[in-house]
């Protein structure tokens, strides 16, 4: 199934997150040398289970529509404001946003999957 989000970019400091902004809602720390290829996300409260919605902190998740560069599997390690619904947060550096074109904004109509758990295959047992 997927579900029809609003995406943005953010970066940790004080004015965009709380006032641990290395920490996520998850209890993980946000490495220092962060960029948009880290791949992590903070998705609205209505996304996440804790709250009735679809999504647990730690799956991952299909992000398309938003850019070239910033479209792909990412997984969930934060939580929006509660006036956030259906979006999502997609962690980049502020370095990136000040250089590269299209990497800060508001995009609409993006989509979002849960992307598929890695199984194990079974073993299948036979007598010798």
């Amino acid at each position: 199934m997927s579900y029809t989000v609003t995406a943005t970019t953010y970066w940790p400091e004080v004015g965009q997150t709380d006032a641990d902004p290395m920490e996520t809602a998850d209890g993980s720390r946000i490495p220092k040398r962060h960029s948009s290829k880290t791949r992590w996300l903070a998705v609205s409260r209505d996304l996440l289970s804790k709250w009735g919605g679809p999504f647990h902190y730690g799956e991952k998740v299909q992000v398309r529509g938003i850019s070239d560069a910033l479209d792909g599997v990412y997984i969930i390690h934060d939580t929006m404001n509660r006036r956030h619904r259906h979006c999502v947060d997609v962690l980049v550096s502020e370095r990136e946003c000040k250089k590269k074109s299209g990497f800060e904004g508001r995009w609409s109509g993006i989509k979002l999957t849960k992307y598929p758990s890695e199984t194990t295959p079974e073993l299948s047992w036979q007598a010798s």
